[in-house]
Protein backbone atom coordinates (compact mmCIF):
# COMPACT_ATOMS: atom_id res chain seq x y z
CA UNK A 1 0.00 0.00 0.00
CA UNK A 2 1.53 3.64 -0.96
CA UNK A 3 1.56 5.94 1.20
CA UNK A 4 -0.67 7.89 -0.21
CA UNK A 5 -3.37 5.36 0.37
CA UNK A 6 -5.56 5.41 3.76
CA UNK A 7 -5.17 2.71 5.98
CA UNK A 8 -7.92 0.06 5.92
CA UNK A 9 -10.71 0.85 8.61
CA UNK A 10 -9.98 -1.61 11.50
CA UNK A 11 -13.73 -0.70 13.15
CA UNK A 12 -11.76 0.21 16.06
CA UNK A 13 -13.44 4.02 17.03
CA UNK A 14 -15.12 2.38 19.49
CA UNK A 15 -13.46 -0.09 22.01
CA UNK A 16 -15.25 -2.96 23.78
CA UNK A 17 -13.41 -4.89 25.80
CA UNK A 18 -15.35 -8.04 25.55
CA UNK A 19 -15.46 -8.53 22.08
CA UNK A 20 -12.54 -11.31 20.64
CA UNK A 21 -8.92 -9.70 19.57
CA UNK A 22 -7.21 -10.51 16.44
CA UNK A 23 -3.39 -11.18 16.83
CA UNK A 24 -1.13 -11.60 13.43
CA UNK A 25 1.65 -13.91 14.16
CA UNK A 26 4.67 -13.56 12.30
CA UNK A 27 7.76 -16.04 12.26
CA UNK A 28 9.86 -17.51 9.76
CA UNK A 29 10.28 -20.56 11.36
CA UNK A 30 6.98 -22.73 10.97
CA UNK A 31 7.14 -25.02 13.65
CA UNK A 32 7.44 -22.05 15.99
CA UNK A 33 4.54 -19.81 14.53
CA UNK A 34 2.48 -22.49 14.96
CA UNK A 35 2.74 -23.38 18.15
CA UNK A 36 2.69 -19.74 19.29
CA UNK A 37 -0.41 -19.35 16.87
CA UNK A 38 -1.85 -22.02 19.10
CA UNK A 39 -1.25 -21.01 22.24
CA UNK A 40 -2.30 -17.15 21.53
CA UNK A 41 -5.71 -18.90 20.10
CA UNK A 42 -5.85 -21.29 23.50
CA UNK A 43 -6.15 -17.58 25.23
CA UNK A 44 -9.23 -16.51 23.45
CA UNK A 45 -7.97 -14.32 20.79
CA UNK A 46 -8.35 -14.99 16.99
CA UNK A 47 -5.11 -15.61 15.35
CA UNK A 48 -3.45 -14.38 11.58
CA UNK A 49 -0.17 -16.26 10.92
CA UNK A 50 2.47 -15.42 8.67
CA UNK A 51 5.89 -16.71 7.39
CA UNK A 52 7.26 -13.11 6.36
CA UNK A 53 6.64 -9.39 6.88
CA UNK A 54 5.75 -9.16 2.81
CA UNK A 55 2.69 -12.06 3.90
CA UNK A 56 2.24 -9.54 6.94
CA UNK A 57 1.68 -6.55 5.21
CA UNK A 58 -0.57 -8.64 2.79
CA UNK A 59 -2.90 -9.43 5.44
CA UNK A 60 -2.95 -6.12 7.17
CA UNK A 61 -4.68 -5.10 4.07
CA UNK A 62 -7.28 -7.02 3.97
CA UNK A 63 -7.98 -8.07 7.77
CA UNK A 64 -8.75 -6.42 11.24
CA UNK A 65 -6.01 -6.91 13.31
CA UNK A 66 -5.48 -5.27 16.64
CA UNK A 67 -2.01 -6.94 17.66
CA UNK A 68 0.99 -8.00 15.57
CA UNK A 69 3.22 -10.80 17.39
CA UNK A 70 6.06 -10.92 15.39
CA UNK A 71 9.95 -12.54 16.05
CA UNK A 72 12.76 -9.82 15.44
CA UNK A 73 15.31 -11.74 12.89
CA UNK A 74 13.60 -12.46 9.90
CA UNK A 75 14.72 -12.81 6.14
CA UNK A 76 14.58 -9.82 3.60
CA UNK A 77 12.42 -7.75 6.25
CA UNK A 78 13.31 -7.68 10.07
CA UNK A 79 10.78 -7.75 12.81
CA UNK A 80 11.84 -3.55 13.68
CA UNK A 81 11.15 -2.71 10.04
CA UNK A 82 7.83 -4.31 9.78
CA UNK A 83 7.05 -2.66 13.40
CA UNK A 84 8.00 0.61 11.19
CA UNK A 85 5.76 -0.59 8.60
CA UNK A 86 2.74 -1.28 10.79
CA UNK A 87 2.95 2.00 12.80
CA UNK A 88 3.38 4.16 9.70
CA UNK A 89 0.29 2.52 8.44
CA UNK A 90 -2.33 2.50 11.31
CA UNK A 91 -0.99 3.61 14.60
CA UNK A 92 -3.70 1.66 16.28
CA UNK A 93 -2.34 -1.81 15.91
CA UNK A 94 -0.20 -2.64 18.65
CA UNK A 95 3.30 -4.44 17.85
CA UNK A 96 4.98 -6.75 20.46
CA UNK A 97 8.34 -7.92 19.31
CA UNK A 98 9.89 -11.22 20.27
CA UNK A 99 13.69 -11.97 20.42
CA UNK A 100 16.30 -14.21 21.65
CA UNK A 101 19.00 -11.75 21.14
CA UNK A 102 17.62 -8.40 23.56
CA UNK A 103 19.85 -6.04 24.26
CA UNK A 104 19.41 -2.61 25.50
CA UNK A 105 20.10 -1.02 22.55
CA UNK A 106 17.72 -3.33 21.05
CA UNK A 107 14.85 -2.16 23.45
CA UNK A 108 15.28 1.38 22.95
CA UNK A 109 14.88 1.36 19.37
CA UNK A 110 12.29 -0.71 19.29
CA UNK A 111 10.39 1.49 21.95
CA UNK A 112 11.74 4.90 19.62
CA UNK A 113 9.94 3.23 16.88
CA UNK A 114 6.60 2.46 18.72
CA UNK A 115 6.56 -0.74 19.51
CA UNK A 116 4.16 -1.51 22.64
CA UNK A 117 7.01 -3.86 24.61
CA UNK A 118 9.16 -7.06 23.60
CA UNK A 119 9.37 -10.68 25.19
CA UNK A 120 12.05 -13.12 24.92
CA UNK A 121 12.85 -16.42 23.78
CA UNK A 122 11.85 -19.10 24.66
CA UNK A 123 8.23 -17.46 25.49
CA UNK A 124 7.19 -18.38 29.05
CA UNK A 125 3.55 -18.43 28.13
CA UNK A 126 2.09 -16.61 31.38
CA UNK A 127 4.77 -13.42 30.60
CA UNK A 128 2.90 -13.15 26.93
CA UNK A 129 -1.05 -13.86 28.69
CA UNK A 130 0.18 -10.56 30.97
CA UNK A 131 2.12 -8.56 27.77
CA UNK A 132 -1.45 -9.58 25.82
CA UNK A 133 -3.77 -8.23 28.53
CA UNK A 134 -1.25 -4.94 29.12
CA UNK A 135 -1.22 -4.37 25.26
CA UNK A 136 -4.78 -4.46 24.66
CA UNK A 137 -5.64 -2.31 27.89
CA UNK A 138 -3.63 0.06 26.79
CA UNK A 139 -4.87 -0.21 23.03
CA UNK A 140 -8.48 0.44 24.73
CA UNK A 141 -7.35 3.40 26.41
CA UNK A 142 -6.10 4.90 23.53
CA UNK A 143 -9.10 3.74 21.23
CA UNK A 144 -11.29 5.65 23.85
CA UNK A 145 -9.17 8.55 23.58
CA UNK A 146 -9.32 8.95 19.91
CA UNK A 147 -13.12 8.02 20.16
CA UNK A 148 -13.29 10.95 22.37
CA UNK A 149 -11.24 13.95 20.76
CA UNK A 150 -13.24 12.83 17.16
CA UNK A 151 -16.77 13.14 18.73
CA UNK A 152 -15.34 16.37 20.36
CA UNK A 153 -13.99 17.68 16.67
CA UNK A 154 -17.46 16.41 15.24
CA UNK A 155 -19.70 18.58 17.38
CA UNK A 156 -17.29 21.69 17.31
CA UNK A 157 -17.25 21.42 13.17
CA UNK A 158 -20.78 19.80 12.69
CA UNK A 159 -23.12 23.11 11.87
CA UNK A 160 -26.06 22.93 13.76
CA UNK A 161 -29.95 23.03 12.48
CA UNK A 162 -31.03 26.64 13.00
CA UNK A 163 -34.53 27.54 13.34
CA UNK A 164 -36.82 29.33 15.88
CA UNK A 165 -40.08 29.20 13.92
CA UNK A 166 -43.03 26.65 14.92
CA UNK A 167 -42.17 24.10 12.27
CA UNK A 168 -38.89 23.79 13.13
CA UNK A 169 -39.65 23.85 16.42
CA UNK A 170 -41.82 20.72 16.21
CA UNK A 171 -38.74 19.26 13.81
CA UNK A 172 -36.64 19.75 17.53
CA UNK A 173 -38.64 17.76 19.26
CA UNK A 174 -38.95 15.12 17.26
CA UNK A 175 -35.34 14.67 16.83
CA UNK A 176 -35.41 15.01 20.72
CA UNK A 177 -38.11 11.86 21.11
CA UNK A 178 -36.67 9.51 18.65
CA UNK A 179 -32.41 10.13 18.67
CA UNK A 180 -31.99 7.16 21.82
CA UNK A 181 -34.53 4.60 20.03
CA UNK A 182 -33.41 2.29 17.30
CA UNK A 183 -36.23 3.10 15.48
CA UNK A 184 -35.70 3.74 11.34
CA UNK A 185 -36.04 7.78 10.58
CA UNK A 186 -36.98 8.89 7.09
CA UNK A 187 -36.57 12.24 6.50
CA UNK A 188 -38.60 13.72 3.81
CA UNK A 189 -38.33 17.42 2.25
CA UNK A 190 -37.14 19.41 -0.66
CA UNK A 191 -33.67 19.48 -1.50
CA UNK A 192 -31.61 21.86 0.49
CA UNK A 193 -33.90 21.98 3.62
CA UNK A 194 -31.32 19.92 5.57
CA UNK A 195 -32.39 16.28 5.59
CA UNK A 196 -28.27 15.10 6.40
CA UNK A 197 -27.94 18.05 9.21
CA UNK A 198 -31.02 16.24 10.92
CA UNK A 199 -29.68 12.90 10.37
CA UNK A 200 -26.55 14.08 12.16
CA UNK A 201 -28.51 15.61 15.08
CA UNK A 202 -30.13 12.21 15.55
CA UNK A 203 -27.08 10.19 15.64
CA UNK A 204 -24.67 13.05 18.01
CA UNK A 205 -27.86 13.07 20.39
CA UNK A 206 -28.33 9.10 20.58
CA UNK A 207 -26.83 5.97 22.50
CA UNK A 208 -24.22 5.33 19.15
CA UNK A 209 -22.60 8.62 19.09
CA UNK A 210 -19.67 7.26 19.65
CA UNK A 211 -19.52 4.91 16.58
CA UNK A 212 -19.32 6.12 12.39
CA UNK A 213 -21.73 8.18 11.21
CA UNK A 214 -21.48 6.58 7.24
CA UNK A 215 -23.14 8.04 4.35
CA UNK A 216 -24.39 6.91 1.08
CA UNK A 217 -26.19 9.08 -1.85
CA UNK A 218 -28.14 6.21 -3.39
CA UNK A 219 -28.76 8.35 -6.67
CA UNK A 220 -24.44 8.53 -6.53
CA UNK A 221 -23.95 5.73 -8.57
CA UNK A 222 -25.38 3.18 -10.87
CA UNK A 223 -26.72 0.10 -9.32
CA UNK A 224 -24.35 -2.83 -9.55
CA UNK A 225 -21.82 0.08 -7.78
CA UNK A 226 -24.52 0.89 -5.41
CA UNK A 227 -24.97 -2.50 -4.57
CA UNK A 228 -21.36 -3.13 -3.61
CA UNK A 229 -20.68 -0.22 -2.01
CA UNK A 230 -23.77 -1.00 0.71
CA UNK A 231 -22.73 -4.69 1.37
CA UNK A 232 -19.63 -4.95 -0.05
CA UNK A 233 -17.48 -7.29 -1.81
CA UNK A 234 -15.06 -10.38 -1.75
CA UNK A 235 -11.92 -9.91 -4.28
CA UNK A 236 -12.90 -11.05 -7.80
CA UNK A 237 -16.67 -10.63 -7.42
CA UNK A 238 -16.33 -8.54 -10.80
CA UNK A 239 -13.84 -7.71 -13.00
CA UNK A 240 -11.96 -4.98 -11.19
CA UNK A 241 -12.53 -6.08 -7.86
CA UNK A 242 -8.59 -6.83 -6.92
CA UNK A 243 -9.24 -7.15 -3.27
CA UNK A 244 -11.75 -7.69 -0.53
CA UNK A 245 -13.77 -4.61 0.56
CA UNK A 246 -16.20 -3.88 3.61
CA UNK A 247 -19.40 -1.77 2.56
CA UNK A 248 -21.18 1.15 4.43
CA UNK A 249 -22.91 -1.87 6.56
CA UNK A 250 -20.12 -2.96 7.80
CA UNK A 251 -18.65 0.42 8.06
CA UNK A 252 -21.42 1.65 10.51
CA UNK A 253 -21.23 -1.35 12.26
CA UNK A 254 -21.90 0.12 16.21
CA UNK A 255 -23.48 3.79 14.65
CA UNK A 256 -25.89 4.88 11.84
CA UNK A 257 -26.08 4.31 8.71
CA UNK A 258 -27.29 7.22 6.71
CA UNK A 259 -29.09 6.70 3.26
CA UNK A 260 -29.98 9.71 1.16
CA UNK A 261 -31.90 9.67 -1.95
CA UNK A 262 -33.14 6.34 -0.99
CA UNK A 263 -36.18 6.64 -3.52
CA UNK A 264 -33.68 6.34 -6.31
CA UNK A 265 -33.05 2.75 -5.58
CA UNK A 266 -33.16 0.25 -8.33
CA UNK A 267 -35.79 -2.92 -7.89
CA UNK A 268 -33.12 -5.73 -7.33
CA UNK A 269 -31.28 -2.88 -4.82
CA UNK A 270 -34.62 -2.56 -2.51
CA UNK A 271 -35.07 -6.20 -2.59
CA UNK A 272 -32.08 -6.91 -0.84
CA UNK A 273 -32.23 -3.52 1.34
CA UNK A 274 -35.62 -4.89 2.56
CA UNK A 275 -33.86 -8.51 3.64
CA UNK A 276 -30.67 -6.61 5.23
CA UNK A 277 -33.20 -4.58 7.35
CA UNK A 278 -35.22 -7.34 8.41
CA UNK A 279 -32.16 -9.07 10.39
CA UNK A 280 -29.04 -7.00 9.83
CA UNK A 281 -27.04 -9.49 7.88
CA UNK A 282 -26.05 -10.18 4.43
CA UNK A 283 -23.31 -11.30 2.37
CA UNK A 284 -20.73 -9.44 0.42
CA UNK A 285 -20.61 -9.88 -3.36
CA UNK A 286 -19.52 -12.65 -4.31
CA UNK A 287 -19.22 -14.03 -1.08
CA UNK A 288 -20.94 -16.84 1.33
CA UNK A 289 -20.08 -15.80 4.45
CA UNK A 290 -23.18 -14.58 6.58
CA UNK A 291 -22.47 -10.72 7.91
CA UNK A 292 -23.94 -9.32 10.81
CA UNK A 293 -23.80 -5.76 11.78
CA UNK A 294 -25.72 -3.51 14.83
CA UNK A 295 -26.72 -0.39 12.97
CA UNK A 296 -28.97 2.03 12.82
CA UNK A 297 -30.61 3.33 9.45
CA UNK A 298 -31.92 6.72 8.82
CA UNK A 299 -33.22 7.31 5.37
CA UNK A 300 -34.24 10.41 3.29
CA UNK A 301 -36.16 11.65 0.46
CA UNK A 302 -37.26 14.50 -1.46
CA UNK A 303 -39.42 12.40 -3.53
CA UNK A 304 -43.13 11.66 -3.51
CA UNK A 305 -42.77 7.96 -2.51
CA UNK A 306 -45.91 6.87 -1.79
CA UNK A 307 -46.90 7.89 -5.32
CA UNK A 308 -43.74 5.89 -6.43
CA UNK A 309 -45.04 3.10 -4.47
CA UNK A 310 -48.64 3.36 -6.58
CA UNK A 311 -46.85 3.49 -9.58
CA UNK A 312 -44.85 0.28 -8.64
CA UNK A 313 -41.58 2.21 -8.73
CA UNK A 314 -40.65 1.72 -5.01
CA UNK A 315 -41.88 -2.05 -3.32
CA UNK A 316 -44.60 -1.36 -0.93
CA UNK A 317 -43.03 -3.41 1.76
CA UNK A 318 -39.68 -1.61 1.68
CA UNK A 319 -41.49 1.87 1.89
CA UNK A 320 -43.38 0.59 5.26
CA UNK A 321 -40.04 -0.60 6.50
CA UNK A 322 -38.43 2.96 6.44
CA UNK A 323 -41.19 4.79 7.26
CA UNK A 324 -41.52 3.73 10.67
CA UNK A 325 -40.89 7.40 11.81
CA UNK A 326 -41.43 10.12 9.58
CA UNK A 327 -40.03 14.05 10.07
CA UNK A 328 -40.93 15.97 7.28
CA UNK A 329 -39.08 19.08 7.00
CA UNK A 330 -40.52 22.44 6.33
CA UNK A 331 -39.27 24.41 2.65
CA UNK A 332 -37.78 27.77 3.75
CA UNK A 333 -40.65 30.14 2.45
CA UNK A 334 -42.74 27.82 5.07
CA UNK A 335 -40.42 29.35 7.81
CA UNK A 336 -39.17 32.51 6.61
CA UNK A 337 -39.29 33.72 10.15
CA UNK A 338 -36.07 31.90 10.37
CA UNK A 339 -34.02 33.64 7.74
CA UNK A 340 -32.74 36.26 9.91
CA UNK A 341 -31.09 33.74 12.33
CA UNK A 342 -29.65 31.66 9.23
CA UNK A 343 -28.68 34.71 7.71
CA UNK A 344 -26.66 36.03 10.54
CA UNK A 345 -25.27 32.34 11.72
CA UNK A 346 -23.88 32.17 7.68
CA UNK A 347 -22.19 35.53 8.09
CA UNK A 348 -20.57 34.46 11.52
CA UNK A 349 -19.54 31.38 9.70
CA UNK A 350 -18.22 32.46 6.27
CA UNK A 351 -16.99 35.83 7.73
CA UNK A 352 -14.41 33.31 10.50
CA UNK A 353 -13.91 30.88 7.29
CA UNK A 354 -12.22 33.69 5.39
CA UNK A 355 -10.96 35.92 7.86
CA UNK A 356 -13.69 38.78 6.57
CA UNK A 357 -14.10 41.81 9.07
CA UNK A 358 -18.10 41.45 8.51
CA UNK A 359 -20.63 41.20 11.03
CA UNK A 360 -24.10 42.80 10.10
CA UNK A 361 -26.44 43.33 7.18
CA UNK A 362 -28.53 46.15 6.68
CA UNK A 363 -32.13 46.03 7.26
CA UNK A 364 -32.84 46.35 3.68
CA UNK A 365 -30.42 44.03 2.47
CA UNK A 366 -32.40 41.68 4.94
CA UNK A 367 -35.38 42.32 3.71
CA UNK A 368 -34.83 41.60 0.48
CA UNK A 369 -33.47 38.30 1.14
CA UNK A 370 -36.54 37.55 2.72
CA UNK A 371 -38.99 38.42 0.12
CA UNK A 372 -37.17 35.63 -2.47
CA UNK A 373 -38.79 32.11 -2.85
CA UNK A 374 -35.59 29.86 -2.48
CA UNK A 375 -35.90 27.20 -4.49
CA UNK A 376 -32.98 25.82 -3.22
CA UNK A 377 -34.07 26.25 0.49
CA UNK A 378 -31.28 26.68 3.03
CA UNK A 379 -28.52 25.70 0.84
CA UNK A 380 -29.67 28.36 -1.77
CA UNK A 381 -29.35 30.86 1.17
CA UNK A 382 -26.22 29.48 2.28
CA UNK A 383 -24.27 30.23 -0.56
CA UNK A 384 -25.98 33.32 -1.16
CA UNK A 385 -24.46 34.93 1.78
CA UNK A 386 -20.93 33.08 1.58
CA UNK A 387 -20.84 34.71 -1.48
CA UNK A 388 -21.48 38.48 -0.01
CA UNK A 389 -19.51 37.65 2.71
CA UNK A 390 -16.64 36.69 0.42
CA UNK A 391 -17.14 39.50 -2.05
CA UNK A 392 -17.63 42.00 0.69
CA UNK A 393 -15.15 44.87 2.03
CA UNK A 394 -17.58 46.53 4.24
CA UNK A 395 -18.36 45.56 7.96
CA UNK A 396 -21.82 46.01 7.16
CA UNK A 397 -23.66 43.88 4.07
CA UNK A 398 -26.03 45.70 2.37
CA UNK A 399 -27.94 45.89 -0.69
CA UNK A 400 -24.84 46.30 -2.85
CA UNK A 401 -23.77 42.97 -1.87
CA UNK A 402 -26.57 41.06 -2.96
CA UNK A 403 -26.68 39.05 -6.30
CA UNK A 404 -27.71 41.08 -9.34
CA UNK A 405 -31.13 39.38 -9.52
CA UNK A 406 -31.98 40.54 -6.05
CA UNK A 407 -30.94 44.18 -6.36
CA UNK A 408 -33.39 45.26 -8.78
CA UNK A 409 -36.29 45.46 -6.21
CA UNK A 410 -36.37 48.61 -2.90
CA UNK A 411 -39.03 45.93 -1.10
CA UNK A 412 -39.34 42.45 -2.49
CA UNK A 413 -43.28 42.21 -3.39
CA UNK A 414 -45.82 39.42 -4.22
CA UNK A 415 -49.15 40.79 -5.76
CA UNK A 416 -51.41 38.58 -7.43
CA UNK A 417 -54.54 40.39 -9.98
CA UNK A 418 -57.82 39.51 -9.70
CA UNK A 419 -59.48 37.44 -12.24
CA UNK A 420 -61.90 39.71 -14.41
CA UNK A 421 -58.98 41.97 -15.82
CA UNK A 422 -57.98 42.69 -19.53
CA UNK A 423 -54.68 42.32 -20.13
CA UNK A 424 -54.12 46.07 -20.45
CA UNK A 425 -55.39 46.25 -17.20
CA UNK A 426 -52.70 43.55 -16.22
CA UNK A 427 -49.96 45.78 -18.10
CA UNK A 428 -50.87 49.00 -16.50
CA UNK A 429 -51.39 48.07 -12.87
CA UNK A 430 -48.28 45.54 -13.39
CA UNK A 431 -46.01 49.12 -14.66
CA UNK A 432 -47.91 51.27 -11.59
CA UNK A 433 -46.86 48.72 -8.92
CA UNK A 434 -43.80 48.05 -9.99
CA UNK A 435 -42.64 51.50 -10.78
CA UNK A 436 -44.01 52.09 -7.22
CA UNK A 437 -41.67 49.29 -5.40
CA UNK A 438 -38.63 50.57 -6.91
CA UNK A 439 -39.41 54.14 -5.58
CA UNK A 440 -40.09 55.78 -9.28
CA UNK A 441 -36.76 54.43 -10.73
CA UNK A 442 -38.04 53.72 -14.47
CA UNK A 443 -34.34 52.14 -15.27
CA UNK A 444 -35.33 49.28 -12.56
CA UNK A 445 -38.41 49.11 -13.09
CA UNK A 446 -37.78 48.45 -17.26
CA UNK A 447 -35.21 45.60 -15.93
CA UNK A 448 -38.00 43.83 -13.75
CA UNK A 449 -40.12 44.00 -16.29
CA UNK A 450 -37.80 42.54 -18.97
CA UNK A 451 -38.78 45.27 -21.50
CA UNK A 452 -36.75 48.65 -22.88
CA UNK A 453 -36.58 51.71 -21.41
CA UNK A 454 -37.83 53.52 -24.26
CA UNK A 455 -40.90 51.27 -24.35
CA UNK A 456 -41.69 51.61 -20.67
CA UNK A 457 -41.41 55.82 -21.02
CA UNK A 458 -43.93 54.64 -23.50
CA UNK A 459 -46.45 52.90 -21.81
CA UNK A 460 -46.21 55.36 -18.94
CA UNK A 461 -47.51 58.12 -21.56
CA UNK A 462 -50.13 55.52 -23.00
CA UNK A 463 -51.79 54.85 -19.30
CA UNK A 464 -51.09 57.93 -17.72
CA UNK A 465 -49.17 56.83 -15.40
CA UNK A 466 -46.84 59.23 -14.38
CA UNK A 467 -49.42 61.55 -13.18
CA UNK A 468 -49.62 59.22 -10.10
CA UNK A 469 -47.30 59.07 -7.44
CA UNK A 470 -48.26 56.02 -5.98
CA UNK A 471 -49.89 52.67 -7.51
CA UNK A 472 -53.83 51.66 -7.40
CA UNK A 473 -54.56 49.06 -4.89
Amino acid sequence: MSATNPPPDHGMARPDPHRQRAVLVVDDDRVGRESLAEAVAEMGHRVLDAPDAATALAILDREHVDLVLTDLRMPDMDGLDLLSHVRRRDSRIFVLLITAFATVRTAVEAMKRGAINYIMKPIDLDRLRAHLDAAFSAQDLLLENISLRQRIEHLSSTPELVGHSAAMKRVFDLIGQVADTESIILIRGESGTGKELVANAIHRRSGRAGGPFVKVNCAALSESLLESELFGHEEGAYTGAIRQRRGRFELADHGTLFLDEVSELAAATQAKLLRVLQGYEFERLGGSETIKVDVRVIAATNADLEERVRTGTFRQDLYFRLNVVPIQLPALRERTEDIPLLVHTFIRRYAARNRKDVDEISPDALQRLMGQSWPGNVRELENCVERMVVTSNKRMLDVDNLPAEMISLRKPDTRSFPVGLTLKQIEERAIRETLAATGGSRKEAAKVLDIGLRTLHRKIEEYGIARLRRPSR
